[in-house]
């Protein structure tokens, strides 16, 4: 019973990393039979937490990827969820919109703070390497924070030099879809902690039906001097 249940949430947090898979794929990365992943992927849809669309291949018969269902995110960390929504909904009625505005602004100032340290403990001052090379470590330590805080965070590395922090479940979404100022100052506490120099652009949000957030992190291109 225990195995089957590790199975489960195995199965769970795959697709909640890495978004919409074959029972083919989860079998590979599991190193366990296709039949023995059915088996359980039925078991998860008859709790609709699970569900899939078919993918049509230029060969053979359409591909069954499978995807998690709306109902699945009360299994993943939800940071005291529906507190917060409380708490947002008092400080509004209470004392009015520009009263939460300043609670935001001080929640982000708080997180700038804690995270800035954290990354600063992390620096190396003995090797000063060059600025792609440092945003690339800032923006991997600021995923394992957001990991940890149970965003489901990872970072990953563009072809093109850029970078993409990817958070593949929100732990207050619940509070976010009730004040999207959040989501607000979620951006500003990025882009205040990675510095005027670097661009962040959210490509992706929860908040509008995509399956994760995504952010878009890169160096600005330098400006070339001019001569007077």
């Amino acid at each position: 019973m225990e195995e089957k249940q590790k199975a489960k949430h195995q199965i769970l947090y795959l697709l909640k990393m890495y978004g919409p898979q074959s029972a083919a794929e989860l079998a590979e990365q599991l190193q366990v039979s296709p039949m023995a992943i059915r088996q359980h992927l039925q078991n998860l849809k008859a709790y609709a937490q699970v569900t899939y669309e078919e993918d049509r291949r230029p060969l053979g018969r359409p591909v069954k990827l499978w995807q998690l269902t709306e109902r699945s995110a009360d299994l993943f960390p939800n940071a005291h969820d529906d507190l917060m929504v409380d708490m947002l909904h008092n400080v509004e009625k209470l004392f009015g919109a520009s009263a939460l505005e300043k609670v935001l602004a001080e929640r982000a100032k708080q997180q700038v703070e804690t995270y800035s340290q954290e990354l600063a403990e992390r620096e190396d001052d003995r090797e000063r390497a060059d600025r792609q090379s440092e945003l690339g470590r800032r923006v991997r330590h600021l995923a394992e924070i957001r990991d940890r805080e149970g965003y489901m965070a990872r970072a990953i590395a563009r072809d093109d030099g850029s970078f993409l922090l990817v958070e593949n479940h929100c732990p207050i979404q619940t509070a976010a879809h009730t004040c999207q100022l959040l989501c607000h100052w979620e951006m500003k506490v990025f882009q205040t902690l990675l510095g005027p120099e670097v661009s962040v652009e959210r490509v992706e949000h929860i908040m509008e039906g995509d399956r994760r957030c995504a952010y878009a992190i890169a160096l600005n291109p330098k400006r070339p001097s001019i001569e007077t």
